[in-house]
């Protein structure tokens, strides 16, 4: 099925990561110009561009307002921007032990980066009167996460006061603009494997019917279809969760 998205420029943040290189290759296959952002995986970036054959490679701290407004201005006019990039501390603390330290950074890692990069797309949507931004949530923003109240408390903000008054707002400069989010769940990537453990893999498959964790792909194919203005041109303000069906129950002993 056409997309409708070959030519179309596209910024993936976190696009050296697991899901945003993912999310690249598959924006890529669609016939899209895609910018590449990174933090510090420089080299996985370059390789994902060389992949692609002429994907633009743009570094910045996207917790810095200064470090974002140069990313979109190097990007270019963009058509849509996938919002992917986010750090989950894998250190597993209760609240009453959780240092303010890493609460603060994991809000600005996740939520304000988010802001950032959200406010940056929407500059340029302001412009050109049209765009498609694609927010990245997760699981652990609809069922919580033990142990990780900071990044649930962060991706809760995304999908919910941010994406909802997007939705509302955007529409104001650019009557058909949209904003979706994406929830992933479980994911095999390098930001989790170190903690996807044949325990941890046995526990958390307990409460999902395909009884698997997700592949980067199956998260990035979900990103395409919410992006592209073809499939869901009348879709805004949505969330779509892509974790093999997921509960916050026990569905198996």
């Amino acid at each position: 099925m056409d997309t409708g998205l070959a030519g179309k420029r596209v910024l993936v943040t976190g696009g050296s990561g697991g899901i945003g290189a993912a999310c690249a290759r598959a924006f890529a296959a669609e016939g899209c110009e895609v910018v590449v952002h990174f933090h510090r995986g420089r080299e996985r970036a370059d390789a994902v561009a060389n992949e692609l054959r002429g994907a633009l490679v743009v570094g910045a701290d996207l917790t810095v307002e200064a470090e974002v407004e140069r990313l979109f201005e190097e990007a270019g006019e963009l058509d849509v921007c996938a919002a992917v990039a986010g750090v989950w501390p894998e250190e597993d603390l209760p609240l009453w032990e959780l240092p303010l330290e890493r609460w603060e950074a994991t809000l600005r890692t996740n939520l304000t980066a988010t802001f950032l990069t959200a406010r940056g797309f929407l500059r340029g949507v302001a412009r050109s009167g049209h765009g498609s931004l694609v927010l990245v949530g997760s699981t652990a923003a609809l069922f919580g996460e033990a142990g990780h109240a900071d990044y649930a408390a962060a991706k809760s903000g995304i999908v919910g006061g941010l994406l909802l008054s997007l939705k509302n707002e955007m529409v104001r400069v650019a009557p058909r603009a949209r904003v979706n989010a994406v929830c992933p769940g479980w994911t095999e990537s390098p930001m989790t494997r170190g903690a996807l453990t044949e325990e941890t893999l046995r526990r958390v498959t307990r409460t999902m019917p395909l009884e698997k964790v997700a592949q980067p792909e199956d998260i990035a194919a979900q990103v395409v279809v919410l992006a592209s203005d073809t499939l869901s041109g009348h879709v805004t303000g949505q969330i779509v969760t892509v974790a093999g069906g997921m509960e916050g129950r026990l569905l198996r002993g």
